[in-house]
């Protein structure tokens, strides 16, 4: 599974948190938080260590798991993905083809299935769109040809309930936007073996956000949506002062950029107990970039990386990691 960069990201609810642009910001773009293993509740399953590794090109998450009992205990693995709420104005991520998902068990590739789901105001619609020959994730124009083919009154039946949109025509084709939900979940079974411990290794390429211009502004930090940024990302006066410093040496130009990287800390966890050891880094790429994100206990190991690490875990809320680069 391969993913390119996702321009222009999902601007649509539930994919992240998307902060409305102020006047001088004028680009803006959803993150994707994404993360959270899962698995049937077992109060013998421990998770001893998790690593994680976080930065704008790849994600890696390394498990400790011990099965304490004294017999062997299958159980489905899930990797929840966010949910893309299709509209005609985002562009909806393959995660089939984009991401890069792999998984490793005691350093062996694991065969993973990625299940899709669709629904439409609460209801499951996935048989029914199966039965219309139409895809689950509508892209592009081939959904267009998808439904060119129904019968008209089936395509009617879909206009009517709003599941289908007109999108006009390109002159040639007239084309249509889905608005469901699609839900994507990658599934392994997965054996935890009887008093031993197994490493499982995730990786993929994360679904970056972010905006252009001076957000982040002095006249700007009284506004609701400053606010909200503030305390999601923990931006503290530190923070603020060194990019005001900064943009000072500048001219005053708001010449920077600000990048969002999100991850699910918060999985519901389903094993027995905190996590024994967790240990996070994260990576801001650029030495020159500043970075702010929420943690107690931050170390800088060098002019890029900095390190986080917890005994006895439990997560109350995800993380929600922001960098500003400067224009060169």
């Amino acid at each position: 599974m391969k993913l390119s960069s996702l321009r222009r990201a999902i601007l649509a609810a539930g994919l992240g948190m998307v902060l409305t642009a102020p006047a001088r910001a004028n680009d803006s773009e959803a993150a994707i938080g994404i993360g959270g293993l899962t698995l049937i509740r077992s109060e013998s399953i421990r998770l001893d260590t998790q690593e994680l590794f976080i930065s704008r090109d790849q994600v890696r998450v390394e498990y400790r798991f011990t099965n304490t009992s004294d017999r062997d205990i299958e159980t489905l693995v899930a990797f929840p993905l966010p949910d893309i709420v299709l509209s005609p104005i985002a562009r909806a991520p393959d995660f089939a083809a984009e991401l890069d998902f792999r998984t490793t068990v005691d350093g062996q590739p694991a065969q993973l299935q990625l299940v899709q789901r669709a629904s439409f105001r609460g209801q499951d619609i996935t048989a029914r769109l199966q039965r219309l020959n139409l895809p689950i994730l509508a892209r592009g124009e081939e959904f267009s040809v998808a439904v060119n083919r129904l019968q008209p009154d089936s395509r009617a039946t879909l206009l009517r309930e709003e599941m289908l949109l007109d999108g006009g025509t390109d002159g040639q084709t007239q084309l249509w936007d889905a608005l469901w939900t699609v839900h994507t979940t990658v599934t392994r079974r997965q054996t935890f073996p009887a008093a031993r411990s197994i490493e499982v290794r995730h990786s993929y390429r994360p679904v970056i956000g972010g905006r252009i211009g001076g957000a982040l502004a002095a006249d700007l930090r009284r506004t609701p949506e400053f606010l909200e940024q503030r305390q999601r990302q923990c931006i503290d006066d530190s923070f603020l002062a060194s990019l005001d410093r900064r943009v000072a040496a500048r001219g005053g130009a708001p010449d920077y950029g600000e990048v969002w990287l999100q991850y699910v800390l918060r999985p519901g966890a389903n094993w027995a107990g905190p996590i024994a050891d967790f240990r996070l880094v994260v990576d801001k790429g650029n030495p020159r970039s500043l970075a702010s994100f929420c943690a107690t206990g931050v170390r800088r190991l060098d002019d890029r990386r900095f390190e986080v690490r917890y005994r006895n875990f439990v997560p109350d809320r995800d993380l929600d990691i922001l960098i500003v680069d400067f224009v060169q």
